[in-house]
This record gives structure tokens, C-alpha cells and sequence, in this order.
């Protein structure tokens, strides 16, 4: 081990010994980002950075479990994602395959599929869908794999469930209006019945949503870190805890 381990060792226990309980949101959101960038900077193909961006997910999570993190969202593909080249997508469908089975293969997670899954190859459809059945009983941990996600299209999906639950009941669509309010969409999200993110996470340096959690993060705190998701270090991660420990929460002021 070199000094440069050694003094980043030395500072990781530093911030880890900083954190107080107030530093540990319950749910923590990430854009994993650069992922591709950093496989062109270091002259190997795309599918090299997605499976080093995968390995680096696993760190994460052993990260969030030992700090006490509930729920972690991990965004792993957008519905944007899409229009990239066929090639591409079919080379990352086996790293998601293999990434979730192997969080899941921990035991400490449940691996809960979030987004369009329909837009997704039918071999990966029914692997996550067994991951989520599989993983059911697991408690107090929850992993969120946002894959063939879209904020606006989560919205959309909740107030169409909606109105097909009221139609079914018979209700009219006047009688909806009147009694609509943000908890009947709430209860339709993909994330329903879990805490909204309390801390956002993007890396590679860009500072925006993009249509991540769009509905829930409207009172999370955000950090952005200028790392490529392959080269994001616990150093990173307790920054950005206690960067968030140290925030006033205003939720909404």
C-alpha cells in the first residue's frame, strides 16, 4: 500500500468518525454518470466502463449498509438511454443482469426493478421480475434499480393507474377531479410506500436532474461530484454525507 492509500485511509476514517446521525438520510438517490467518458479516457470499449460502473455499484451499497442507509435508488438506465446505438444496450443488458443478481445474491438487499420495464428485452424483464419476487422477504434494506427510467414517464404511469383504479370502482372522471390530491399520486409511484430520497447524488461533474425522481426529490438535497462514476471513492460518498449533515433542511422554503 502506497502513501497516497495510506493518507486516503487515514481520511476516510477522519470523515467516517465526523458523521453524526443527522449525516445518514434514509434514502439516497444516485445518477450514475461518466461511465462512458471514463472508458474513452482510459481506451477501452463502452461495455468496459458499464462493467466497471457496475462493480463500483456493489461498493456503494456495502458503503450505504455499513453507515445505515435504507433505501438506495441507483439510476441505471434512462428511458433516453434508448436511442443509443443497439450494440451499446445489448452489451449493458447482461452487466444489469448480473450486477442485480449479484446484490441480490447478498442477502442484505431487496432488488426492486423500478421504471419501463416493458421497454426491456424479454430474458432481462423476467430475470429483474424474479429478482423482486425472490428478494421480497428481505427487510430494512431496499435497493431501487431504476432501469428504463423516466421521471415524466413515472408521472404519467401513476395518474393512468390511478384513473383505471377509479374506473374500475365506478367512479367518474368529474368525481376524480374533486378528489384528487399529490398522496393519489403518491400511492401510484414506483416507489410507493418508501421515504422520498433525502440526499441526490450525480457524478461526472453535470449538475442536473434529468429527470430523475422527479416527483420525489422536491425537497432532497443535492450533491454533485465532478468523479466519473467508475472513480466515485468512499472518500466521495462520505463527502457528500457529510455535506448533507451539515445542510439545513427546508423543505420547501
Amino acid at each position: 500500500m502506497g502513501l497516497r492509500d495510506l493518507a486516503y485511509g487515514v481520511y476516510e476514517r477522519r470523515l467516517a468518525a465526523s458523521l453524526t446521525a443527522d449525516s445518514i438520510p434514509r434514502h439516497v438517490g444516485v445518477i450514475v454518470d461518466g461511465n462512458r467518458r471514463w472508458a474513452r479516457a482510459a481506451g477501452a470499449g463502452t461495455a468496459a466502463g458499464h462493467a466497471a460502473g457496475a462493480d463500483n455499484m456493489e461498493r456503494l451499497l456495502e458503503w450505504c449498509d455499513e453507515v445505515g442507509v435504507e433505501v438506495v435508488t441507483l439510476w441505471l438506465l434512462s428511458t433516453d438511454n434508448f436511442n443509443r446505438p443497439p450494440e451499446e444496450l445489448a452489451a449493458l443488458m447482461p452487466i444489469i443482469e448480473d450486477l442485480t443478481s449479484r446484490i441480490a445474491a447478498t442477502g442484505r438487499w431487496r432488488v426492486h426493478p423500478v421504471g419501463a420495464l416493458d421497454l426491456l428485452p424479454d430474458d432481462t424483464q423476467r430475470r429483474l421480475k424474479e429478482l423482486d419476487e425472490s428478494t421480497r422477504h428481505v427487510q430494512g434494506r431496499t435497493v431501487n434499480a431504476a432501469i428504463g427510467y423516466g421521471g415524466r414517464r413515472e408521472i404519467a404511469d401513476a395518474v393512468r393507474s390511478l384513473m383505471k383504479e377509479h374506473a374500475a370502482k365506478g367512479t367518474s372522471i368529474e368525481e376524480l377531479a374533486e378528489i384528487l390530491d399529490v398522496e393519489h399520486i403518491s400511492e401510484h409511484l414506483y416507489t410507493r410506500g418508501q421515504p422520498d430520497p433525502d440526499l441526490v447524488i450525480r457524478t461526472s461533474g453535470e449538475q442536473r436532474l434529468g429527470g430523475f425522481l422527479l416527483w420525489q426529490s422536491a425537497h432532497s438535497e443535492f450533491y454533485f461530484c465532478e468523479a466519473y462514476w467508475p472513480d466515485f471513492r468512499k472518500v466521495d460518498f462520505l463527502r457528500a454525507l457529510r455535506a448533507y449533515g451539515q445542510r439545513e433542511r427546508r423543505f420547501g422554503t
